[in-house]
């Protein structure tokens, strides 16, 4: 009886906290092309690829300080995008993904365009502003400096702002958590009074009609507060 009610439990928290469809079908295919990848691993990769849009973030916002900083001691916009970059400290993948772009400054290539290359979909953002008003400025001919500096106090507001909602949304999270585990204790409680809910639930056609439209609505909740959490904290672009 405490297995089926931890089992009921279980599916709650896995609907909340799992991945969504797209990225379960991602597991099937990543699964059939290559053998040891588990669902487990999918939502490993899934919190490292949240850390690393972080990291993106962030880090655009430290070169573009870096940039600021290299033009006022004197040095050309090539130079200062090249120093400013070796200065990056962040992930391998961040550095791997700049260091095309300190090459093409280095030479006087197309700084906006290895910019915009090297910005990834999620997170490159920052990335694709600079490269804008790194195509502004230089085609312009001066003030380069102020528009990276505007830039990167953007991109350091908006960080902020996207880190008070993610702390504001905490509370909603847990509150559906809550929420979703509360019939499990409700099953515990009820047996523990000696009703015997789990003979009802899954032996009796009316029990098995409440446990369905129970499940289907405690899932419906979760994904429904899920999505809105998501669409706020993806409102900060």
């Amino acid at each position: 009886m405490t297995l089926l009610v931890g089992l009921c439990a279980g599916l709650a928290v896995w609907v909340w906290s799992g991945p969504s469809v797209p990225e379960v079908r991602l597991a099937q295919l990543t699964r059939e092309a290559g053998p040891g990848f588990s669902l487990p691993d999918l939502l490993k990769a899934r919190r490292s690829r949240k850390g690393l849009v972080r990291a993106w973030r962030g880090g655009t916002v430290e070169l573009c300080q870096a940039i600021v900083a290299e033009l006022a001691a004197g040095r050309t916009p090539g130079e200062a995008l090249s120093r400013a970059i070796g200065s990056i400290e962040g992930p391998p993948e961040i550095v791997a993904a700049l260091r095309p772009v300190a090459r093409v400054a280095r030479d006087g290539g197309d700084v906006p365009a290895a910019l915009t290359d090297a910005a990834p979909p999620v997170g490159g953002e920052g990335l694709r502003r600079l490269a804008s008003c790194w195509e502004v400025g230089v085609s312009v001919g001066g003030g380069l400096a102020p528009l990276v500096e505007r830039v990167g106090g953007a991109l350091r507001d908006m960080e902020n702002h996207r880190q008070e909602i993610s702390a504001q949304l905490a509370g909603p999270r847990a509150t559906a958590r809550l929420l979703a585990g509360l019939p499990a204790l409700g099953l515990l409680m009820a047996a523990g009074l000696g009703m015997r809910p789990l003979p009802f639930l899954f032996t009796t056609l009316p029990g098995i009609g409440c446990l369905v439209v129970g499940l289907l609505l405690n899932v419906a909740g979760l994904r429904w507060t899920d999505r809105m959490v998501r669409k706020a904290e993806d409102s900060v672009r």
